[in-house]
């Protein structure tokens, strides 16, 4: 960092820095995989599922084999493997809990929109039927497809796998993490 003309800061490659931080939101898009659909609806966040979960597995996996090639210090690498375990375990369920809960909430709010919009009535009724692997099936769904899989969801119990799999065209959803 430095100081230009009137004491202003200036980042040196500040467009470089600006075309990594662009390149990772890009990476990270599903928008980049082309068409949705239930092959390849699943996303990844890189840093994450191939940066940092990845060290701490390599962490793990040297801990446990130091715990048995060193006789020495077997107690501090049992502390330690346990402890990487602990983070590596924590990492995985605190982010998915709060991201998730949110976001099924979110679902099941579009779901009681959508019906509104398609039945102009509430869905209290329906939606007390359906689980949510349905309700989240659904949203795959366009409008016409999305009322025909709704009444095969309530009468013929189809499974929430089942609805993605019947979706003829899939309506992507690109939000979801």
């Amino acid at each position: 960092m430095s100081y230009g003309k009137n004491n202003s800061i200036q980042v040196p490659h500040q467009t470089q820095i600006i075309k990594k931080l662009t390149f990772w939101k890009d990476y990270c898009s599903i928008g980049n995989m082309g068409t949705q659909n239930y092959n390849n609806h699943r996303k990844f966040y890189p840093p994450h599922h191939f940066i940092y979960l990845p060290l701490l597995l390599i962490a793990e996996i040297f801990g446990i084999y130091k715990i048995f090639n060193e006789s020495v210090n077997q107690l501090a690498w049992i502390l330690f493997s346990v402890l990487i375990f602990l983070i590596l375990y924590l990492a995985l369920m605190v982010r998915q809990h709060y991201a998730l809960g949110l976001q099924n909430r979110i679902v099941r709010l579009e779901f009681k929109q959508r019906y509104f919009e398609l039945f102009n009535t509430r869905s209290d009724e329906v939606e007390e039927k359906l689980n949510f692997g349905q309700i989240a099936a659904l949203r795959f769904a366009y409008d016409e497809e999305f009322k025909e899989l709704l009444y095969k969801a309530l009468n013929e119990k189809m499974s929430g796998d089942q609805i993605k799999k019947s979706i003829k065209k899939w309506r992507a959803d690109h939000h979801r993490i």
